[in-house]
């Protein structure tokens, strides 16, 4: 602008204050930078030897996938299943006791597995399901979790089924995070087989459950932009088992989702990123949110 009448130039210099003024005011309004997280085989209801875990409270960043879609699942009740706890190291007594899955008898629980620089998948699958529940009740769903690190161990896998019966879930979804060799990458979902034994009949779940398993599998690669798995499941990123008590106990549609391999560095550098931990979650709800409104 040019300055070369005085009045102009005193006209433009009260603006330029003025301005600056507002700027300095407003400076301080920013959000405060989501806090940085932890660092970062085993299938479920197998046994790693993690270090202490630390699980992560980290707040949830706004989500990075599709946007809530108002309240467009009021009425339903979902059930969060983080797998493990972070105590369970402490009680190898506790969760070593064997319980009965249907099939047969199983441990109660175990400490799960953990990347080589000692990121534990009990505090990932706790971090990653706290950003879960917080899409999911944006849209107005009911959560229920099976733990929160709010006791000493547990719960065991068939309390795990139970706490998903007795609410009468619409869908049930344990978060876990594999423990396989190194050089095996991606997610999958585990789907339970066809199991009539002892208490175990999943029957009535079969169908639904591969269903809610599809469609978390969709949106979960698109989210995370990672690959199912290229060491089970042929390239679908599904896995049938008739050997998890969390599977064969329900009566509710359920699935394990294992987001990753902890033990592939390459992965393991995904898993422990707070920022890809958030699109783990918006998959998950994506996949959810798809399977319940059919």
């Amino acid at each position: 602008m040019p300055n070369d009448h005085g009045k102009t130039a005193r006209r433009t210099l009260a603006l330029v204050l003025a301005a600056t003024g507002c700027c300095a005011a407003l400076a301080g309004c920013g959000a405060a930078p989501d806090p940085a997280a932890p660092p970062s085989g085993k299938g479920p209801e197998q046994s790693a030897a993690p270090s202490s875990p630390q699980p992560s409270r980290t707040p949830s960043p706004a989500p990075t996938s599709e946007a809530p879609e108002g309240r467009s699942l009021a009425g339903r009740t979902v059930v969060v299943d983080p797998g493990h706890n972070p105590g369970n190291f402490r009680h190898s007594k506790e969760i070593n006791q064997k319980v009965n899955i249907g099939t047969n008898r199983k441990e109660c629980d175990t400490t799960g597995t953990s990347t080589n620089d000692g990121y534990t998948e009990a505090a990932f699958t706790l971090d990653v399901s706290h950003r879960l529940r917080d899409l999911l009740t944006a849209r107005g769903a009911k959560v229920v979790f099976t733990h929160d690190a709010d006791r000493p161990w547990g719960p065991c896998i068939d309390e795990r089924a139970r706490i998903g019966n007795e609410a009468r879930a619409d869908a049930v979804v344990s978060v876990h995070a594999d423990g396989s060799a190194a050089g095996h990458r991606g997610f999958h979902v585990i789907l339970p087989a066809r199991v009539r034994e002892g208490a175990a009949d999943t029957a009535k779940i079969v169908g639904p459950s591969r269903e809610l398993g599809e469609r978390i599998a969709d949106r979960f690669a698109r989210a995370t932009g990672t690959a199912p798995s290229n060491y089970l499941g042929n390239g679908t990123g599904l896995d049938v088992r008739d050997d998890l008590g969390g599977l064969n106990l329900s009566t509710v549609p359920k699935v394990f989702v294992e987001c990753g391999n902890m033990r592939d560095p390459k992965d393991a550098q995904l898993l422990a990123s707070a920022a890809w931990r958030q699109k783990a979650a918006q998959g998950i709800a994506d996949g959810i949110a798809t399977y319940l409104r059919g």
